[in-house]
């Protein structure tokens, strides 16, 4: 029977570190088979429920709380602010880099769409507007199609259409990602606009505890700012979600002496 864990947290720093505890005590031991770190243990939890209440708390630098280590510990931080303010701008632009085979910024930002399977007639979106904002001109690098920008044709949506629908969902995943020796992890993140609030709920196939988890969390905690800024409600809560929640094995010394677990 899968374990299901499930926990409530102020901001993203203080589920990290709940996880991480909950991880060395309650996570299950799996040999990895195919993927990054083949051949490795990790611990991992069957099912995870995390729902940040505040993921709007920032620090004195206006970037997401990230996890500190405390003097005297002797041992890296799980992550950087410089790093977070890159990972920042990666969700956010559809830039790739030679020999990346994505990036979540690509999915959101350039996905490349057939106009041709869509009825447009029958596609209340596309509009002048919607085009001209939402679907770039130049396409020419591609053989066919045009390409979506996901979060302008959303932020569209709520702004033109209202809050009260269940359609809003940024899409990473694709049939493809089947091929690849490594997916991505992040598939989707759904939204929804409650209370005048933006709410996020992420869900990754496969989460890396101790050094994705806190970047990954700060990111979308700053798309989601920059979506509600831009729809005109204020930044919600979120709910995130995964079967495969883990923390590498050369992680799982750091993640006892940062708990204390003996």
């Amino acid at each position: 029977m899968l374990k299901r864990i499930s926990i409530e947290a102020i901001s993203s720093s203080d589920a990290w570190f709940q996880l991480v505890y909950a991880a060395v005590n309650e996570g299950r031991e799996f040999k990895i088979d195919r993927g990054s770190y083949a051949g490795q243990i990790r611990l991992e939890f069957d099912w995870v429920d995390i729902h940040i209440l505040k993921p709007w708390l920032r620090d004195s630098e206006g970037l997401p709380l990230i996890p500190e280590v405390p003097e005297g510990m002797n041992m890296p931080a799980p992550t950087t602010k410089e790093y977070v303010r890159g990972y920042g701008r990666y969700i956010m632009t559809g830039v790739k880099e030679p020999g990346e085979d994505y990036t979540y910024g690509e999915r959101f930002c350039a996905a490349v769409i057939d106009l041709c399977l869509l009825d447009v007639q029958k596609t209340p979106l596309m509009d002048q507007y919607m085009v001209a904002k939402a679907l770039t001109a130049d396409a020419t690098h591609y053989a066919t199609g045009q390409i979506l920008n996901q979060i302008e044709a959303i932020i569209y949506t709520y702004k033109v259409f209202g809050a009260r629908n269940n359609q809003m969902v940024l899409q990473v995943a694709q049939p493809s990602d089947l091929l690849l020796e490594d997916p991505p992890c992040l598939r989707h993140i759904d939204t929804r606009i409650q209370d005048g609030q933006l709410h996020f709920f992420p869900y990754f196939r496969s989460w890396d505890l101790w050094g994705g988890f806190p970047a990954n969390i700060a990111g979308i905690s700053m798309l989601q700012e920059h979506m509600a800024n831009e729809i005109g409600v204020a930044q919600g809560e979120m709910i995130c979600s995964s079967k495969g929640l883990h923390i590498y094995g050369y992680a799982k010394d750091l993640a006892k002496l940062r708990t204390g677990v003996q």
